[in-house]
């Protein structure tokens, strides 16, 4: 098991530092000169010179590449160009934000999943099946963005169920907080759920209807089990393996569409930052932004991995 973690950490190791990488030399093949955005108004050549020395982007490339690798060591992710302060602390302000958006929607994909994919497999053939199936397919087909537009159209602007925009009602306090949070992160969290819970519920469907016709499961029904002990108790628990593996894939997709569903709500996470950094080329919240959303997902997917690995031993020989 030591051997297992320790090569999933070098793994996740490499993944971040490709990631950092290619989000350093990605962002340079930007067109635009940062140093316009810095300075309302005329900037003399003078004033342009000083900017480059003081963020060393007149250093060549690799230089600057292995200084900023340098500084990540000690926890620094640079200075923002726009709001002249450090990227970490604006990070650390936005991402409870979007770790809270995507945690709830990655909880309730599982948490509603499980019992419509179980539901399925049970009344194969019938109507629940064949309900199941069309919104799995529909759920391929669907984009994060069109699925928040549409909720936010009928839902908020013509119905005004929910809020449009923000996270939270300001100079709200106690109980009153956490339900204006909650009413606000509806819109969002459904959004990511409609996109992820059908082809989630479909693949346990499919692996569950496979494990109910192995030779293991017909021992039990020769020992009198009961149709649901064996369909909860004894498939369940080996189809649910293939579809964690899923959902830790699809992490990466589930953030990905937290940053779009930011941008559509106006929700201050990680997401409505990246937005909003890409006008102002400021390179230094955008990488910080990029190589956080990369760490995130890599610990998720190595925390499924290491949770498949505790359920299924024979990975790990």
């Amino acid at each position: 098991m030591a051997r297992f973690m320790l090569n999933r950490a070098l793994k996740a190791v490499l993944t971040v530092w490709i990631a950092i990488t290619a989000t350093f030399f990605l962002l340079r093949l930007l067109p635009g000169d940062p140093t316009t955005l810095m300075v309302e108004g005329d900037m003399t050549p003078e004033m342009r010179a000083a900017l480059l020395e003081t963020y060393g982007l007149d250093r060549p490339l690799l230089e600057q590449y292995v200084s900023y690798l340098r500084e990540l060591l000690h926890g620094n992710f640079g200075i923002s160009f726009r709001q002249i302060q450090p990227v970490t602390d604006i990070l650390l302000d936005r991402l409870p934000w979007t770790l809270l958006l995507a945690g709830v929607a990655f909880l309730l994909t599982i948490a509603v999943g499980i019992p419509i994919g179980v539901s399925a497999a049970a009344h194969r053939g019938r109507w629940p099946d064949k309900l199941l199936q069309g919104f799995g397919i529909a759920g391929h087909a669907l984009f994060v963005p069109s699925v928040a537009m549409l909720l936010l159209v009928w839902l908020g602007a013509r119905l005004g169920w929910f809020p449009i925009g923000g996270a939270i009602d300001p100079d709200t306090r106690g109980l009153a907080a956490y339900l204006s949070l909650a009413h606000h992160l509806v819109l969002p969290v459904a959004s990511l759920v409609l996109v992820q819970l059908g082809p989630y519920a479909l693949t346990l469907r499919t692996n569950l209807i496979d494990v109910l016709g192995e030779d293991y499961i017909r021992a039990a029904r020769a020992r009198g089990l009961s149709g649901r002990r064996r369909l909860w108790k004894h498939g369940l628990r080996n189809a649910i393996l293939p579809a964690l593996t899923l959902m830790g894939l699809q992490l990466g997709t589930l953030v990905g569409g937290a940053v779009l569903t930011e941008t559509v709500f106006a929700y201050p996470g990680v997401g409505r930052l990246i937005f909003e950094a890409v006008g102002q080329r400021d390179y230094p919240v955008l990488q910080g932004a990029f190589i956080m959303l990369a760490i995130t997902v890599v610990v998720a997917n190595a925390l499924t991995d290491l949770l498949y690995a505790v359920l299924n031993p024979r990975i790990r020989l």
